[in-house]
């Protein structure tokens, strides 16, 4: 995936918070800042997105700086920064391609947004780059979403993710989805359609494919490609908790170390 090749751009970029809503109580929140905290600074939040979690560091003190792909998404999060009068550092780049001015102690890698470079040899190249850009004993942390379903390749029907009133200019807004997953090249293919509704008619519909979205991955397929890249200890968590992760779980979060 090149620096302009990116999903969230449009309507996906400018009504993310919106539709999100409130975020304290998402499962990673925690047990990210934890990871930090227990790792060092400084850290970096890799597909830091408009700053979920770059922010609640930002607050408290923490050194962190962000790294995404969407120019759209960064603009979000340097404006709120500004709003908020918070210093904030972000890069635009790919992780496939990434080249930054420092080294990190911690690179957190939330919300699956690994699995967003689907090419084989760029995730490689990501690893590679996560590698070199850790100082000596840092910690990579990868949140994974292990799909277990046989796909067969077929898209499946659309269905309403989200639908919210008071949208730009008090109009609704609403995001459909569809997906197909073929189990056989273990990669995921997505349709967004959002709509924006005012007095009950579609005013403006907006539609994003991405074809592949994401490569899924096994605990196992992980795990070689961190050692090949270097990294040392690697081992995975049972979604965000502390227990050893099996093939069984929907959710593991992988870990590399930089001896």
């Amino acid at each position: 995936m090149s620096d302009g090749d990116h999903e969230y751009r449009g309507l996906v970029a400018s009504s993310w918070d919106f539709l999100r809503g409130d975020t304290s109580d998402f499962p990673d929140r925690q047990f990210f800042r934890e990871i930090i905290d227990s790792s060092g600074e400084p850290a970096l939040d890799v597909g830091c997105g408009t700053g979920r979690l770059l922010f609640e560091c930002l607050t408290d003190g923490v050194d962190i700086e962000g790294m995404d792909i969407s120019p759209e998404m960064l603009a979000i999060c340097k404006q709120k920064a500004s709003q908020q009068s918070l210093p904030i550092t972000v890069y635009m780049q790919a992780m496939e391609s990434m080249d930054l001015p420092r080294k990190f102690r911690t690179i957190i890698v939330p919300s699956y947004s690994f699995q967003l470079v689907p090419d084989l040899v760029e995730a490689k190249n990501a690893l590679d780059n996560f590698f070199k850009h850790l100082l000596p004993g840092g910690t990579l942390v990868i949140s994974i979403w292990h799909i277990m379903s046989e796909g067969k390749g077929e898209w499946g029907d659309w269905w309403l993710v989200a639908e919210k009133e008071g949208f730009e200019d008090g109009k609704s807004i609403k995001r459909w989805e569809r997906s197909m997953y073929d189990s056989n090249t273990q990669l995921r293919h997505t349709e967004n359609r959002y709509e924006l509704v005012e007095d009950s008619e579609v005013v403006y519909t907006e539609m994003h494919r991405r074809s592949p979205e994401l490569r899924n991955y096994t605990l196992g397929q992980l795990t070689s490609m961190l050692e090949k890249s270097g990294f040392s200890g690697a081992h995975a968590v049972s979604g965000y908790s502390s227990e050893p992760a099996s093939e069984d779980d929907k959710v593991f979060c992988i870990f590399g170390r930089r001896d």
